[in-house]
């Protein structure tokens, strides 16, 4: 046999001719017989079809979960979280799915393909019952705040070394459940961390909750895996943003609305929830990112400017965004970006929290405050070096009202120390609004950087402000690989 010759031409020559003459005849017979089956199985009773493809319906019903002490990964399409250890927010269950039948497909003489039914995407998470609210603390508590720190009447107090946080930027805010519930992106390098298919999440990783049960001393993680939701299977990079949900701040609205904001490749996005668990989908606030010019212009508070240690060549030219801040009061959202690059500067966007992102318009004033207009001199680090510390980038505020006026920590960049190299010199910086409101002047502390000489160290400046009991803490980076919290301390 000739290699790759059809075999029915090598069958034909090998059978004599009267063979194949009976062979075709019999095969004729067998068409006929299954022609007349198939009449007959199509004139009987319904009670031959098979069985309805079901489909997915939700009960209305809720459960509590059992206790466990490891947890595990969820199952691979409809996610439930894995029981909490005793000093994680009590849960309720995902409501369970149940199955009803679909119509029993129309029967042709040539049966179309019935498509199967999409199950329903349900909330990851259950929602936490909500505990009854502390107490505010009483007027006239004798703790110091932002306002006597500013004045000089108070110091930040390193408290605890290590709280259990990753390094990875963290939000921490009063939970419904009354625990301390800390936001922080996090990968699989860092804490472990995996998406809900347990797939492994890339560096710089996703959105994670912690959670403390001991009123801010420690923290573990709720779940070893990224908090919000994907909507695709495996998590798609621009739609899920599983890869970089980085540096988010968090905030509640009186309406009872939870409002998240983190970077995404420069860009801010917004999400929200009614629970602080289940996340919608991510809005990108027009006009922030990073771009080059032209097509698109700067405004000349956008415009990156030259670093001694950067190749211009490498550089974007302009920037609105980067580690944003969140802030909302009453039926006010604002949002902060960092804008342009050497120098730095802190701008904000506003609008109405009922109209949501495609409300915001840049604040009224260009930009809020401005770093350092130089780098300084090229071999000096330590404190002569920290007048020049926000000189690159200003970055991921975070505000806290006191007394009728509005206080920020923020990050300050000087950039790389040696040519060709990335940024290293991070540092801790305050400042305050000169009046009571937001979009209008402000001033920088004039103690500036707080806690560290430049270079500073990486993580330090994206600092999370907390008021419990009217005690004001600040969780922030210690080390290379630690975050640790400081207490707002009366001067002696």
């Amino acid at each position: 046999m000739a290699r790759g010759r059809p075999r029915e031409a090598w069958r034909a020559r090998e059978i004599p001719q009267r063979y194949a003459l009976f062979l075709s005849a019999l095969g004729l017979l067998g068409l006929l017989m299954v022609g007349s089956g198939a009449w007959l199985w199509l004139a009987s009773s319904d009670s031959a079809l098979p069985a309805a493809s079901p489909t997915l319906a939700l009960a209305s019903h809720l459960t509590t979960p059992t206790l466990l002490n490891a947890p595990t990964l969820p199952p691979r399409w409809t996610p439930t979280p894995t029981p909490l250890p005793s000093d994680t927010p009590t849960e309720t269950a995902i409501p369970s799915a149940t199955l009803s039948p679909t119509p029993a497909p129309t029967r042709t003489p040539q049966p179309s393909a019935t498509p199967t039914p999409s199950p329903t995407i349900t909330p990851l998470w259950p929602t936490v019952i909500p505990a009854t609210r502390a107490a505010p603390p009483a007027t006239g508590s004798s703790h110091p705040t932002l306002e006597d720190f500013w004045n000089s009447r108070a110091f930040w107090r390193l408290e605890l070394f290590d709280v259990g946080l990753p390094i990875g930027e963290s939000d921490t805010l009063i939970g419904p459940d009354e625990q301390l519930w800390s936001y922080l992106h996090a990968s699989f390098a860092s804490a472990g961390i995996a998406d809900q298919w347990g797939a492994p999440v890339p560096f710089p990783g996703c959105v994670t909750l912690w959670v403390s049960g001991d009123r801010g001393r420690y923290f573990r993680p709720w779940r070893p895996q990224c908090l919000i939701q994907c909507h695709d299977r495996p998590c798609a990079a621009e739609a899920d943003q599983v890869e970089q949900q980085q540096y988010p701040r968090v905030a509640r609205a009186d309406s009872g609305l939870w409002l998240m904001v983190y970077e995404w490749r420069a860009v801010a996005v917004l999400r929200t929830s009614w629970d602080g668990l289940n996340w919608s989908r991510p809005t990108a606030i027009e006009g922030t990112g990073q771009w080059r010019s032209p097509p698109l212009a700067c405004r000349p508070v956008e415009v990156i400017g030259l670093h001694p240690f950067v190749d211009p060549a490498q550089e974007y030219s302009c920037l609105s965004g980067g580690p944003p801040g969140l802030y909302v009061e009453g039926d006010q959202l604002y949002v902060f970006v960092g804008l342009g690059k050497n120098p730095g500067r802190m701008g904000c966007l506003a609008g109405s929290l009922a109209q949501g992102v495609s409300n915001l318009r840049p604040c009224a004033m260009d930009f809020l405050f401005q770093g350092s207009e130089s780098y300084g001199p090229l071999d000096v680090v330590g404190a002569a070096a920290n007048p020049h510390f926000d000189f690159r980038i200003i970055s991921s505020a975070e505000v806290l009202k006191v007394n009728g006026r509005y206080y920020m920590a923020y990050e300050g960049v000087r950039g790389p120390s040696a040519p060709g190299g990335g940024d290293v010199q991070f540092n801790l910086g305050f400042a305050r609004s000169a009046g009571p409101v937001v979009d209008g002047p402000w001033e920088k502390y004039p103690g500036n950087p707080v806690l560290l000489d430049v270079p500073g160290n990486v993580g330090v400046g994206h600092a999370d402000l907390l008021v419990l009991d009217g005690v004001t803490y600040m969780y922030t980076a210690t080390s290379n690989a630690t975050r640790g919290r400081y207490v707002l301390r009366w001067r002696p």
